[in-house]
């Protein structure tokens, strides 16, 4: 399970004042692990590797937050999953010491309007598709920094197009805080684990593996002489056709740090897709190397 210590009992906090004072009195390094809950292997792992970057005296804090402000106009975060009694045994499990699981008013009071928005890595792929996403995801993570005033924090590296537009948030508002990336968690078929997944139907699932397959194959090709962005992703769009339940949303060839199109790639360079079956939107990438 996770290295060091384990809590005997875990700490859940809902209010921001409690939060604060209690992450005031915390021992350092506090290492934070934001999430929206319904959590999974995937997530264990993060906290895992909180929970190393913490030390044995340390201090590993998990927010559990239904974001709001980071669904899209079409998107119902009442349909998210919240099954909160599950989450907090996991957390305890992998050594968390304390739970930050406020409530949406708690977040956003009455009459709140001021927001943050990161204008570039962040108009692309999932911000082309999701109008306001990551407006909502980084005025989130911000509160949560400024709340609990970590000194590290981990995110998952399914979420590519996340963890490049925080890092730039940091690096741009001056932030004390280490970003770490953590690599994605996958079933033994390959499908990046999800909160998503339990929404697929059984069909449904059974395709979803060919999105790892597909860019698994596209890598394959790169290392064997194929340099060009258009004719890789050309093969994956085609491949991804041959699951009839499979809708793309983009496949894009993208360079790693500004996540603009590339039209030759290199070392440096990403892919990145976003594919629905059915309802259910999941996304996964790899890195050319």
């Amino acid at each position: 399970m996770q290295p060091h210590h384990s809590p005997l009992f875990l700490k859940v906090i809902g209010s921001i004042s409690a939060a604060r004072r209690i992450c005031r009195q915390a021992k350092s390094p506090i290492v934070l692990v934001p999430t929206m809950g319904a959590l999974h292997r995937g997530h264990a792992a993060l906290i895992d590797r909180a929970r190393t970057l913490a030390g044995p005296e340390g201090t590993v804090v998990v927010s559990i937050f239904v974001n709001p402000t980071q669904f899209g106009p079409k998107e119902d975060s009442s349909r998210y999953p919240r099954p909160f009694a599950a989450d907090r045994k996991l957390c305890l499990a992998h050594g968390a010491d304390l739970v930050f699981h406020p409530d949406a008013p708690e977040m956003y009071p009455v009459g709140f309007s001021t927001f943050v928005e990161e204008t570039s890595l962040s108009t692309r792929l999932c911000g082309a598709s999701r109008p306001g996403h990551f407006r909502g995801v980084c005025t989130v993570v911000l509160k949560l920094f400024q709340i609990v005033q970590p000194q590290i924090a981990v995110f998952g590296l399914k979420d590519l197009q996340q963890c490049a537009v925080i890092r730039r948030m940091v690096r741009d508002l001056d932030l004390p805080i280490r970003i770490v990336p953590a690599a994605t968690v996958r079933e033994p078929d390959g499908l990046a684990l999800s909160s998503r997944n339990q929404y697929l139907t059984p069909e449904e699932r059974l395709q979803a593996p060919i999105l790892r397959a597909t860019l698994l194959a596209a890598r394959d090709a790169w290392r064997a002489g194929e340099k060009n962005a258009a004719r890789l992703r050309q093969a994956i769009v085609k491949k991804i056709g041959r699951a009839p339940l499979a809708r793309i949303d983009y496949v894009e060839v993208a360079d790693g740090t500004s996540l603009q199109p590339v039209q030759q790639t290199d070392g440096n360079t990403v892919i990145a897709l976003a594919v629905f079956f059915g309802k259910t939107r999941l996304i996964d990438n790899i890195q050319l190397r």
